[in-house]
């Protein structure tokens, strides 16, 4: 279980969740920066409110502080006043004391003419009485009136800002003081609470970043462990989370198909070896057969010495044959060849004149100039694939027709046809029809132009002709080839349990009668 985000701010905590590997990482880094961004925010505002709030509290306190003391000046320097003005009247209010400490952090002390203390009220109203230095003194016995002397005093642990204010003519002196302490206490105090709504908020950041990850992780979290199974395992059946339209949604869907393209990759290689073993058995067989009659060659006659060794050179070229188009379909050559604009008609007519010195039959193209992007090499094998399976077919001097009609390729016969029932078949790996099964080949020719056409964005078709015969081609896409070679298109993606299908399944043998 993942640990509380709160937990995260101890180190053994840190540790726990990233031993805990991609995810608790992922989330501690999403819940760090969270709670940092949080963190510089809350700094910025909390230090720019509390700046501001301790400059006005502070701008306020010292207006009030002026204020009272110009009007103590003005009273002073306006008329002849004695430290008796100043004191509390038994029974009746004294409006000028009155007006100078009404804000109630101000406090007032008088002075006689000695610079002995008379009266004293401090902002407090602790009784507190301010010392009195010999400046002050001087200040009582001065002659000019209203002259001011501003001090800082500490008093019992309290601050306090002090002005000393001349009455003249060497009647005494006034001081007004305010506390400053109750200034400083508000302002710690806020200060403080600043601080604690400053460490909840990172607290909530970062607790909202361990949770946002969490949600946005998931995902990813659940397809590195699919990656991480298929890479320790080599199983492909493994569930893969595709929904999203976000990234990671795009990265599931993206690993899902290619576990599907793998899974259909290992069932046609599966398939691919077990069929080659199979129709390599019957050459070999047959090949092994006639190899143990070679000691007795002198004693056979003429004839049977000859056919022997017409029988081993027959079974040689087709064990050629089938073992140099396993090699291709293996090795998928193809996919190495870049695409590049084709003539179909030069290409058809190349193939042609090849077919003709090589089987000696009449070919005839009907084609017009046509270009297509694709893969020459492949292409290439495709038609004389389809002109040499024709050629095997044909009866007697028949001509065999190439025909390129724009992205169609077709080869047409007058052979004895396909029968219906192998018109769906002739395009499988090793299938053979009945009527071919007399002849040489391996049955991969017509799957080698399936899979060339394929690649290409079209397909294979067979049918039958009127009149006898067959037309045997493939069509191709001709605004472009397979922009990704080997890969399988999407109708032929696989799902969770077509992929675990093809995981265990295992084709049955086939027969080549």
């Amino acid at each position: 279980m993942s640990p509380f985000p709160f937990q995260l701010l101890s180190p053994l905590g840190l540790s726990r969740a990233l031993r805990q590997g991609p995810s608790g990482g992922l989330r501690i880094r999403f819940s760090v920066a969270f709670a940092g961004v949080a963190a510089l925010v809350a700094v910025l505002v909390g230090g720019l409110g509390y700046d501001s709030a301790a400059s006005m509290i502070r701008r306020d306190r010292t207006n009030d502080f002026v204020d009272s003391l110009n009007s103590l000046k003005s009273s002073v320097q306006g008329s002849s006043l004695t430290p008796d003005t100043f004191l509390p009247s038994k029974g009746s209010s004294n409006d000028l004391r009155d007006s100078l400490i009404q804000s109630g952090d101000i406090g007032i002390q008088v002075l006689n003419s000695a610079g002995a203390v008379v009266e004293s009220a401090d902002a407090g109203n602790t009784d507190v009485v301010l010392p009195v230095s010999r400046e002050d003194v001087s200040y009582a016995r001065m002659r000019g009136a209203g002259r001011t002397h501003n001090v800082l005093e500490v008093t019992k642990g309290s601050h306090y800002r002090v002005v000393t204010v001349s009455l003249g003519g060497g009647r005494g002196a006034v001081q007004l003081s305010q506390l400053l302490s109750d200034t400083d206490q508000l302002l710690q105090a806020l200060l403080h609470r600043i601080a604690e709504l400053a460490g909840l908020v990172v607290l909530l950041a970062g607790a909202s970043g361990w949770w946002l990850a969490g949600r946005i992780t998931r995902r990813l979290v659940t397809l590195t462990g699919a990656a991480e199974h298929v890479a320790s395992t080599g199983q492909l059946d493994v569930d893969v989370p595709r929904r999203g339209a976000d990234e990671i949604g795009r990265l599931g869907r993206a690993f899902d198909d290619m576990l599907g393209r793998l899974a259909r990759s290992k069932d046609d290689q599966r398939r691919l070896v077990q069929d080659a073993g199979h129709e390599l058995r019957t050459p070999l067989t047959s090949l092994r057969t006639n190899i143990a009659a070679l000691p007795r060659l002198d004693q056979l006659p003429p004839e049977s010495r000859d056919g022997l060794l017409e029988d081993l050179a027959t079974e040689t070229r087709e064990l050629t044959v089938l073992v140099n188009e396993l090699v291709e379909l293996a090795a998928d050559r193809r996919e190495a060849e870049e695409p590049t604009e084709v003539d179909l008609k030069a290409l058809a007519e190349r193939v042609a004149d090849l077919a003709r010195r090589r089987t000696g039959r009449e070919i005839l193209v009907v084609a017009r100039p046509f270009l297509v992007t694709g893969r020459p090499q492949a292409l290439q094998r495709a038609l004389s694939n389809l002109v040499e399976n024709a050629a095997k077919f044909a009866t007697g001097d028949s001509q065999i027709l190439l025909t390129v009609d724009a992205g169609r390729v077709a080869v047409l016969d007058r052979g004895p046809g396909i029968d219906e029932a192998d018109l769906d078949r002739v395009f499988n790996r090793f299938y053979r029809a009945t009527k071919a099964r007399s002849l040489p080949g391996s049955g991969l020719g017509l799957s080698i132009v399936r899979e060339v056409a394929e690649s290409h964005g079209g397909r294979a078709f067979a049918h039958n002709r009127p009149g006898g015969g067959a037309e045997i081609g493939f069509t191709l896409r001709t605004d472009a080839v397979e922009p990704s070679p080997g890969s399988v298109p999407p109708s032929k993606a696989t799902t969770r349990a077509e992929r675990k299908v093809l995981a265990t399944r295992r084709p049955a043998n086939r027969t080549k009668g």
